[in-house]
């Protein structure tokens, strides 16, 4: 990695909200079936209304940012960001400690402004600003991989590879289970990699694989830059497989919306969703840090912004990560290492399966990837309560419980197929591609079916999933009841993380979708 001087960079300051409070209690009326506010969502000038910085934060950061020289500040609608241009010696002198340097490395010769170095605010600002922005955090680094091609036994009724008909054949949809393009449904996949997808790659995977079901074979909206560069398998990934299993649903891809080298793309997203009063319905993201990685006024405000969509009725799901339980040495003793925003309480987490048989449309297990776990930070929401109580005290193969924090919010929610896909990218199609940023877009696409069916029933969208997916039980899911996903290789847990069993597991959580009968679940009022 090398590093020089930048001239000048741009800074998001996370002001102070008030009524968060307020707010998470609306979150649990509009998203509890019992609860009589059921589905009855803020809209984004509601929620402005709601968690507003007081005038006092307000006044006391706009005069501070003035006389310390920043110059062309953009707030949102909500007014709990503002996003303002400075020269890094103006930078450096406002936040003491930083020192801003151009970083170049990683493979894609990523760009990135950063300070190596920890910051302190003024005083008189302190009360007032959460986290500043663009600080310290890199641009991430995919996990997926490719697995080299598994040998084929004979090859009567044999897929090799998962491709759209090989989900659709599994999760039992027939080729009237696609959108009516005739409501105003949409979904949404975002990626932070320096990726890009291609058009012509979107067009070429739909003439291969698109074959047997009605669907769109171009984005309808792309929001952020779209660079020139080769596609991205992840990127290619994403938008595929969101657009097979919602197939002929409208859908817009986030790419890389960080628009300057000092921005961090996800954080960038987080405004575009407090910016904009009409967004899609279904948002999947495969982007994941370790919680402990990130600082607790920064992790605490994104869950924030996590718990505005949800009040808004957006439904935001998260891949689990794909490393297992994860792994971790806390001065010199090894822990399971839970990934953010994978534990928020507030998102829909996605982890990932197999088949039991790599050639056969057969029953799932575990993907010995597919991440999950307990937070560190976030404690148990009371949704999962009884679900995670029943696997504690059932589990025949718990990890010593030094290794976790069995008090904390518990994930993933629900899974679906991960190993062995099939991706175009660059034009080529590239078998065996494997990670929970292919289950989560799947499960996304399926569950924007089930909205396009609410909508034309005058019913509203899902909104945040996981109060109804708990107190139904995980109806409408299948049961993956078999395998273990990795961790410490160390002789205390031998590589083994948490194993999966009957109900909800912190493996594949409620299970897999099994379409009809999910969509029935899901379709009482």
């Amino acid at each position: 990695m090398t590093a020089d001087k930048p001239k000048e960079l741009s800074l998001t300051f996370a002001l102070r909200q008030q009524n968060v409070k307020r707010l998470s209690e609306l979150v649990q009326a509009v998203s509890d079936p019992g609860s009589p506010r059921y589905g009855k969502y803020l809209t984004l000038e509601d929620v402005a209304e709601l968690v507003r910085p007081s005038p006092l934060t307000l006044h006391t950061v706009q005069k501070w940012l003035l006389a310390a020289g920043a110059r062309n500040c953009h707030s949102v609608t909500t007014q709990d960001f503002l996003t303002c241009w400075l020269s890094v010696r103006q930078a450096e002198l406002l936040l003491s400690g930083a020192e801003f340097h151009h970083y170049v490395g990683g493979p894609a010769e990523t760009h990135a402004v950063r300070s190596l170095h920890p910051y302190r605010l003024p005083k008189a600002l302190a009360p007032h600003v959460d986290f500043v922005g663009g600080l310290h955090r890199f641009p991430p680094t995919s996990t997926l991989r490719q697995h080299p091609e598994p040998q084929v036994p004979g090859t009567v009724g044999l897929h090799l590879g998962v491709t759209p008909s090989v989900i659709r054949k599994r999760y039992n949809l027939t080729a009237q289970d696609v959108g009516s393009g005739t409501t105003n449904n949409s979904q949404a996949c975002a990626q932070f990699l320096e990726q890009y997808f291609h058009d012509s790659d979107l067009a070429e995977f739909m003439r291969l694989f698109g074959g047997d079901f009605a669907h769109q074979a171009s984005v309808a909206r792309v929001v952020g830059q779209q660079g020139r560069g080769r596609a991205g398998i992840e990127a290619s990934l994403d938008v595929e497989y969101l657009m097979s299993a919602g197939a002929n649903i409208s859908t817009w891809v986030y790419s890389s919306p960080g628009r300057h080298e000092s921005q961090e793309p996800f954080l960038q997203w987080l405004l575009l969703l407090s910016n904009e009063s009409a967004l899609p319905y279904v948002h999947t993201v495969s982007y994941g840090d370790d919680e402990d990685s990130l600082s607790s006024t920064y992790i605490q405000r994104v869950n924030t912004e996590l718990m505005k969509a949800a009040a808004r009725g957006l439904t935001l799901l998260f891949a689990s990560g794909d490393s297992g339980a994860g792994c971790w040495s806390v001065s010199g003793r090894h822990q399971f290492r839970p990934s953010f925003p994978a534990s928020s309480p507030y998102v829909t987490t996605v982890g990932g399966t197999s088949f039991q048989n790599p050639f056969r449309v057969t029953d799932e297990v575990v993907d010995y990837i597919s991440g999950g776990g307990f937070s560190n930070v976030f404690p148990r929401p009371s949704y999962q309560e009884e679900a995670v109580t029943r696997y504690l005290s059932s589990s025949p193969h718990l990890p010593p419980s030094s290794y976790f924090n069995a008090s904390g919010r518990a994930y993933p929610d629900v899974a679906a197929l991960s190993d062995g896909y099939w991706v175009v990218s660059n034009h080529v199609p590239i078998p065996w591609v494997s990670g929970t940023s292919a289950s989560t877009p799947v499960f996304g696409g399926l569950l924007s079916l089930i909205n396009e069916h609410r909508i034309l029933r005058g019913l509203p969208p899902l909104g945040f999933l996981n109060p109804r997916l708990y107190q139904k039980h995980g109806a409408g899911l299948f049961d993956v009841t078999r395998g273990c996903h990795e961790s410490c290789l160390n002789e205390e847990v031998e590589g083994q993380g948490f194993c999966s069993g009957p109900g909800w597991d912190p493996v594949t959580g409620w299970g897999t979708p099994n379409f009809p009968a999910l969509l029935k679940t899901l379709m009482n009022p």
